[in-house]
């Protein structure tokens, strides 16, 4: 074999070696990822029950139920299809019904979205990319007020 040649088969071994690795490591973090959806997007993709993902929208007014202990029931709206949660845990302080959240966890069986985590706004004008063009495509979008200076 000349110099070449070892030399080509080494880059070539060096290259096989790190696609391996990539693809080992894609596969690994798959479990980890986790997908943003809105309530239209899960009853329509037919998520299936365990599966973690992302839930975002607004918490619809009149529909937040304490229950036993840190328990919380309410319901997320994108404005055309609605989907009921439920948490066990302390909710973030800027947590109301009206405002834009976003939940992770899984769908159970009964078709209750079960949270491990809620993340509410952080500002009066914050709403996750992904519900806003769901909201302009179902044409319910307002656009945000802008406060004027001293006001």
């Amino acid at each position: 074999m000349t110099r070449k040649q070892r030399r080509a088969t080494m880059i070539l071994s060096a290259l096989g070696a790190l696609g391996i690795a990539v693809g080992l490591i894609l596969y690994a973090m798959s479990d980890s990822i986790v997908y943003f959806h809105s309530p239209t997007d899960v009853i329509e993709k037919s998520v299936k029950p365990g599966q973690r993902i992302r839930l975002g929208g607004l918490v619809e007014k009149g529909s937040v139920k304490r229950g036993q202990g840190t328990t919380v029931k309410f319901v997320v709206t994108d404005l055309v299809k609605e989907l009921p949660v439920e948490f066990t845990g302390v909710l973030p302080d800027l947590f109301r019904e009206g405002q834009g959240v976003v939940a992770e966890g899984k769908l159970n069986p009964a078709g209750v979205f079960v949270a491990d985590s809620v993340l509410a706004k952080h500002d009066e004008n914050y709403m996750p990319p992904e519900v806003a063009d769901s909201l302009k495509k179902s044409g319910k979008w307002e656009e945000p007020k802008k406060k004027e200076l001293g006001s």
